[in-house]
C-alpha cells in the first residue's frame, strides 16, 4: 500500500504532462517521422524535395554524372549532364560504362524505364545496369521521388 502512495503523485504528474503537452509533442514527433501534417505543402512539391535530398545527399548521383573542371571538380554549373567515367576499374572490364548519362530533365527514358533503373537494377534495354553504376533496390516512393526531382530540373544549363 505504501508503494501505491509513494508512486501517485509522480504518476499523476506525468498524466498531467501527457494532457499538457501530448498535442505538441505528438505533433511534432509526426512531423520528424514524416506523417503529413494539415498544412504540409503539397505532395508533388515534396516528392521532389525528397528526390533532391536522394540524389545529392545519399546515392551522390553527381559524383559520376556531373562534368568535371580540370582540376578535377564537379563542375556544378552542369550539375547531372553526364559526364565521362573518371573511375576506373581494377581489373580490365568489357561491362564498365565510359560513360554517365545526363539525369537533369530525365532525358531518353520513361518513368517506367527509371523506376526499373532505381528499383530493380536493370536498364532501359532489359539489362543489369553496367558498373561503376551502383545496383539499387530502392523502394517505389522513393524512386518516384528521383525521378520527380530530375524531370524537375532544366535539361541544359547555360555553358559558363
Amino acid at each position: 500500500m505504501t508503494t501505491i502512495r509513494r508512486w501517485t503523485p509522480s504518476v499523476l504528474i506525468l498524466l498531467a504532462g501527457a494532457v499538457l503537452l501530448g498535442p505538441h509533442v505528438f505533433s511534432r514527433a509526426s512531423a520528424a517521422a514524416g506523417v503529413p501534417q494539415k498544412n504540409s505543402a503539397p505532395a508533388q512539391q515534396s516528392a521532389v524535395e525528397r528526390g533532391r535530398y536522394l540524389v545529392e545527399n545519399v546515392a551522390m548521383c553527381g559524383e559520376c554524372h556531373t562534368p568535371r573542371d580540370e582540376n578535377g571538380q564537379t563542375d556544378n554549373s552542369r550539375p547531372l549532364q553526364g559526364a565521362s567515367t573518371w573511375i576506373l576499374p581494377v581489373h580490365p572490364s568489357t561491362k564498365w560504362a565510359a560513360h554517365a548519362p545526363a539525369l537533369a530533365g530525365f532525358p531518353g527514358i520513361t518513368e517506367e524505364q527509371g523506376e526499373d533503373i532505381l528499383e530493380r537494377g536493370r536498364g532501359p534495354n532489359g539489362l543489369e545496369i553496367q558498373q561503376p553504376m551502383h545496383i539499387y533496390h530502392m523502394n517505389h516512393a522513393d524512386a518516384t521521388a528521383i525521378i520527380a526531382y530530375l524531370k524537375s530540373l532544366p535539361s541544359t544549363y547555360p555553358q559558363q
